[in-house]
């Protein structure tokens, strides 16, 4: 399969990714499989996750569904930790993510879960210019994890990427595939 790198998110215009730039995965298969392959993976949940509606309830339930379904650590940011709750689901920690982004960068951080440095990040609902900035931390300063996002938009900076969606059922079904193809 041939992949396709990024182009600039039309969110923002001056994006300047230098040399790398992340690749878009059209496949949830694909993205199911790169889950799967990490070792000691974290997942990341902004309060965007909290503000878009898909058919089955807020993006955060998807999100947790996928961080349930392999057992994946989870990071609450900013106010999320109580809808979480509310959902019945624990946060493993809790976070700001300019702090998450900085532990993440240490080489030598044991993880969320003290089972040592975590090998994929997946962020979900972090604002867009937070994250392209914490993606772009993270790409230049911790190369010994890969970034992961699972968005409605693109995230060039990221290591892989989801498609852009402008419309929230194909970003549902790409979801619901995911889920689906997770083991």
């Amino acid at each position: 399969m041939i992949k396709e790198t990024m182009t600039v998110p039309y969110y923002r215009v001056n994006t300047l990714t230098g040399p790398k730039s992340a690749s878009v995965i059209e496949d949830p298969v694909e993205l199911a499989e790169i889950i799967d392959r990490s070792r000691n993976p974290l997942y990341i949940f902004g309060p965007v996750a909290l503000a878009v509606e898909l058919e089955e309830g807020l993006l955060l339930k998807y999100a947790i569904d996928i961080a349930e379904k392999l057992n994946i650590p989870t990071c609450a940011t900013a106010h999320v930790k109580k809808k979480m709750l509310e959902l019945g689901k624990t946060p493993d920690s809790v976070y700001d993510i300019i702090e998450i982004i900085n532990f993440l960068k240490m080489k030598d951080w044991e993880g969320v879960n003290g089972w040592g440095q975590h090998d994929l990040v997946l962020i979900t609902g972090i604002r867009a210019d937070l994250a392209a900035a914490g993606l772009s931390t993270l790409k230049h300063f911790a190369p010994h994890l890969k970034t992961l996002t699972i968005c409605t938009a693109g995230h060039p900076h990221a290591d892989y990427t989801m498609p852009v969606f402008k419309k929230l059922d194909k970003f549902q079904k790409y979801l619901e595939n995911v889920r689906e193809a997770l083991s």
